[in-house]
């Protein structure tokens, strides 16, 4: 009897331990991925197999596919997730859109992504057929699809996954300003994440799940201030503004991961160079107790796998032809980063403006506009290929040329640097015009303070009354990155010019080798 007793104590001791005993969880986790499906060069841009022989390529899908198995073997319990942006940014997009990402996925065993904006470059129809195809739920919390039928079904909230015995929340997230930045169509409208998420957050509590993590295609700020403002959050997987954080570079934007009101924020910079692996360990009651990791960089100590290298082999021979030609050379690096070409002008920026306007000039256009977020990449020295002017391009966007009064393009300027701080895409480069501009007065109140044309040799103070003829490309033309202004059918408008990629690389072509340069047609006061 006395025995029997001692036995049923000490088991109902080993039994309590075993409640109060902590939830280890691994967080592995990419955003921003657009189709680099190959390995990347320093630039962002393709690498070929000869430097990536040499050890000089980061990335690429067959890396990650033993990065992910090597992460899994050593973690206790481990989730996959992605924080948005598979779409758009390679030939692979543009030839296949997302069924390669889609069977990529697969192939990793992701368990959930949240919808970037590129996922609706092309619309919901080919967002919806990516969904259909991948063996994960996609979610989004601050958009209404009800009267997006391609949609409504297909794309949840939240959803519940089950790891080593735990419910787990996920919440997915996408930029309020979508519809500014991609074509969702008139029937998916986008609101504020903060009280989107805090209504996923209170119904999976209600459910009884403990453990939340919100993946969220916002931005690094943005992030901070959902995990600020809302309660119950215990993770952030971040992406869209291609945040670099990390505990041991100096380039790092901040600590991987950052706590903001007691929630970790995570992210993984952009294009598969980094795998993010973040360790939770979660009390009982689901609060995290321990939250420590790195971004593990994708180099050439990492194997590729063979099955994965044989695949992208098959699935690139239609893009050869197309991405191999050398269409021009560069005398010197071409600098297109987006932490540069979103602040400031680059060389990017006045190599894409020019190109635009000099190709239109004999119809009497004077002014390029372009915005930064259409370029995507830098271009190294040497040859030029068509594969790397793409790259740099991906959108198949095409020239648009109107008329609009030079207040309009005062007002375009100002809408331009309006989003500084938040590095966004509508920074503007231009060709045909200098402009000044004040980071000290606050957004859309008068930061520009100076705009002058060229006329002739020499430039001139615009005038708010003439009209003028300007150049952009499509999606900027019809409103894109909040270019309202340039919109509507009292224009004068032809959106249906040569793709912007094709002329960039003629006019590489025409001034080979090119040589990038800077001439001060953007000054911060």
């Amino acid at each position: 009897m006395i025995t029997r007793f001692l036995t049923s104590v000490a088991a109902l001791g080993l039994t309590a331990g075993m409640a109060a005993a902590d939830y280890k969880l691994t967080i592995l986790h990419t955003n921003d991925f657009h189709s680099r499906f190959e390995p990347i060069n320093k630039y962002d841009s393709g690498c070929g197999a000869e430097d990536n022989a040499e050890g000089k390529c980061f990335g690429g899908s067959a890396r990650l596919v033993t990065a992910v198995n090597d992460a899994r073997a050593r973690a206790e319990n481990s989730i996959l997730v992605d924080g948005g942006d598979q779409f758009q940014g390679s030939l692979f997009y543009t030839y296949y859109k997302g069924k390669v990402a889609a069977e990529f996925m697969n192939k990793l065993g992701y368990d959930a992504m949240t919808v970037g904006n590129h996922e609706f470059d092309d619309g919901p129809e080919v967002l919806a057929g990516f969904i259909d195809t991948v063996d994960f739920p996609v979610l989004m919390s601050n958009a209404n699809i009800e009267n997006e039928e391609l949609l409504n079904d297909r794309i949840m909230p939240s959803t519940v996954i089950e790891v080593g015995g735990e419910k787990i929340g996920l919440i997915g997230l996408t930029p309020e300003d979508t519809d500014e930045l991609a074509s969702p169509g008139p029937n998916v409208v986008f609101s504020d994440p903060v009280p989107a998420v805090q209504a996923q957050v209170d119904k999976l509590t209600a459910d009884g799940v403990n453990k939340i993590i919100v993946l969220s295609h916002s931005g690094y700020g943005v992030d901070q201030r959902v995990a600020q403002e809302t309660t119950g959050v215990d993770v952030i997987v971040g992406g869209h503004s291609n945040t670099y954080l990390s505990n041991t570079s100096d380039k790092a934007v901040g600590p991987y991961p950052t706590v903001v009101n007691g929630v970790q924020i995570v992210q993984a910079y952009a294009y598969g160079k980094f795998l993010g692996e973040l360790n939770v360990t979660f009390d009982d009651d689901g609060n995290v107790v321990q939250a420590v990791g790195e971004p593990l960089i994708m180099d050439n100590t990492v194997t590729e796998d063979q099955a994965a290298l044989d695949r992208i082999a098959e699935l690139a021979k239609p893009l050869d032809e197309i991405r191999n030609k050398v269409v021009a050379s560069a005398a010197a690096p071409i600098e297109g980063d987006r932490s540069i070409c979103r602040v400031q002008e680059c060389e990017m920026g006045n190599l894409v403006a020019d190109a635009m306007l000099a190709r239109v000039a004999d119809q009497g256009v004077q002014i390029a506009i372009a915005n930064s977020g259409g370029l995507r990449a830098s271009i190294d020295a040497g040859d030029v290929t068509m594969g790397e002017v793409l790259t740099v391009l991906p959108f198949q966007n095409t020239l648009s040329t109107f008329e609009i009064s030079g207040q309009g393009i005062i007002d375009a300027l100002e809408n331009g640097v309006s989003q500084v701080e938040e590095v966004k895409g509508r920074f503007p480069q231009v060709a045909g015009l200098k402009f000044t501009w004040d980071p000290s007065v606050a957004p859309n109140e008068g930061r520009i303070v100076e705009v002058l044309v060229a006329e002739g040799d020499s430039y001139v103070p615009i005038d708010p009354n003439k009209t003028y003829l300007v150049v952009t490309n499509n999606y900027v033309r019809n409103g894109g990155d909040g270019y309202k202004m340039f919109m509507g059918d009292d224009k004068n408008a032809y959106d249906f010019g040569p793709d912007l990629a094709d002329v960039t690389a003629e006019y590489l072509a025409a001034n080979a080798p090119y040589t990038p340069y800077l001439d001060g047609r953007i000054q911060k006061k």
